[in-house]
């Protein structure tokens, strides 16, 4: 567990590779984003933008979520104040995710001595190295001595 002592400017994390499935991508789009250019791979070929089946932008932003947490493990976990993200290009079945993250600011609370603002970006990358999502987030980062105070 990372905590705000542990970490500082310019720091970077790498996570594993995440494989997306065609099954994968067609179940999440039918749950929370039924659109036919992520549902239907044969009406997906047509579509003026993506010509072929995509993973949601947000099954993308689910599936970097996941591998931030294992890559950048934050005591107390990664409470999350605000993000920004974009989708340069969209993520295809067989694509393998993989997640980069380099810290860029560190605020200290004015008002709670034990803890900081960190904002990082993050980009998802493919394994052909295109950047598939980027985000900047600002989360809650706990200095080590903030767990006695919580006990």
């Amino acid at each position: 567990m990372f905590y705000l002592e542990d970490i500082k400017i310019g720091d970077h994390f790498q996570s594993r590779e995440y494989e997306m499935t065609l099954e994968e991508i067609l179940q999440f789009a039918k749950m929370y984003d039924p659109q036919v250019f992520h549902t239907d791979p044969e009406k997906a070929k047509d579509h003026i933008i993506f010509q072929g089946i995509a993973a949601s932008g947000w099954h993308t932003g689910a599936v970097t979520m996941r591998l931030w947490t294992e890559c950048f493990p934050v005591a107390h976990g990664l409470i999350g104040t605000e993000s920004s993200l974009r989708w340069p290009r969209p993520t295809r079945p067989g694509d393998k995710i993989r997640v980069d993250v380099e810290i860029v600011s560190i605020t200290p609370s004015k008002t709670k001595f034990d803890r900081a603002i960190v904002t990082y970006v993050t980009q998802a990358k493919n394994q052909f190295d295109d950047v598939l999502l980027i985000s900047t987030t600002k989360i809650v980062v706990f200095k080590r001595d903030s767990d006695q105070s919580m006990d």
